[in-house]
Order: structure tokens, then C-alpha cells, then sequence
């Protein structure tokens, strides 16, 4: 039985923010964690970790003109944007991948800055975002 030890690459990418297929990403990050800390009572030592929040949050790449279509759907502002569903999908089908998505709920941009150097080529926007919920491999 050959064994098959090709990886993900960006080439096998496709994120969708509202509905939208992004062409023009250039990155994205986004984790979950959760607020934890050490109980100690008797003794030196931590007796156990206690838990709190969990929050979802990260960063989309983008190119400028996918940033301009997101701020006319935002009604100028990207920031007015609300409970956007973000869909992150990995695999090409086509070269025998099992496709892996992850689903963001609830997402809020919660900035937005252009800059733009002398010598670019082409201006690249990062958006940090909140999130509700994240369903990593959802079916």
C-alpha cells in the first residue's frame, strides 16, 4: 500500500470571507485559546489548572482590491461588518487531498490601515478579527 506524505500547500488554499471566495489572500492566521492559570493551596506545586474564557481571534492578508470589495459591502468601513462566517478550506480534491475546513463564526474586523512604501508593487492589508466560534474540521 503506497503511503502518501504530500502536505498541504498554499497552492491548496481557499478561504471565503461572507460568502466571498478571496482570490487576493496573501495570508491568514487565526487560533483559539483559552484563559488558564495554576491553583495552589498547600505547598509549593500547582494542584490543578483552572480554566476561564475561551476566545477565537486572528489575522486575514489581503490584497488591496479584495479589501476595497469587503469596504463597499462594509458600507465604507470594514469595521461595520457584522457576524461575518469565514471559511478556510485546505486540499485539492484533484490530487487525491481529503479536503480539511474550518469554519469562523461571528467574525468582527476590528481594524483597518492601508500603507503603502515608495517602490511597491502592490499594497497588501492585514485585518485583525474577533471571532465567536471556530469548528476546526467541520464536516
Amino acid at each position: 500500500m503506497p503511503f502518501n506524505s504530500r502536505e498541504y500547500e498554499w497552492s491548496d488554499l481557499s478561504v471565503a470571507v461572507g460568502n466571498r471566495d478571496i482570490t487576493g489572500i496573501r495570508g491568514i492566521n487565526y487560533k483559539d485559546s483559552i484563559e488558564a492559570e495554576p491553583l495552589y493551596a498547600k505547598g509549593r506545586y500547582p494542584h490543578s489548572i483552572q480554566t476561564g474564557n475561551v476566545a477565537y481571534d486572528g489575522e486575514i492578508t489581503m490584497l488591496q482590491s479584495e479589501y476595497e470589495a469587503l469596504v463597499q459591502a462594509g458600507g465604507g468601513s470594514v469595521t461595520k461588518l457584522r457576524n461575518l462566517t469565514v471559511v478556510v478550506s485546505y486540499g485539492n480534491p484533484s490530487n487525491g487531498d481529503s479536503v480539511i475546513t474550518d469554519i469562523l463564526t461571528g467574525v468582527q474586523i476590528t481594524e483597518a490601515a492601508k500603507q503603502i512604501n515608495q517602490n511597491d508593487k502592490f499594497m497588501e492589508i492585514t485585518l485583525p478579527f474577533l471571532a465567536t466560534g471556530l469548528k476546526n474540521q467541520a464536516r
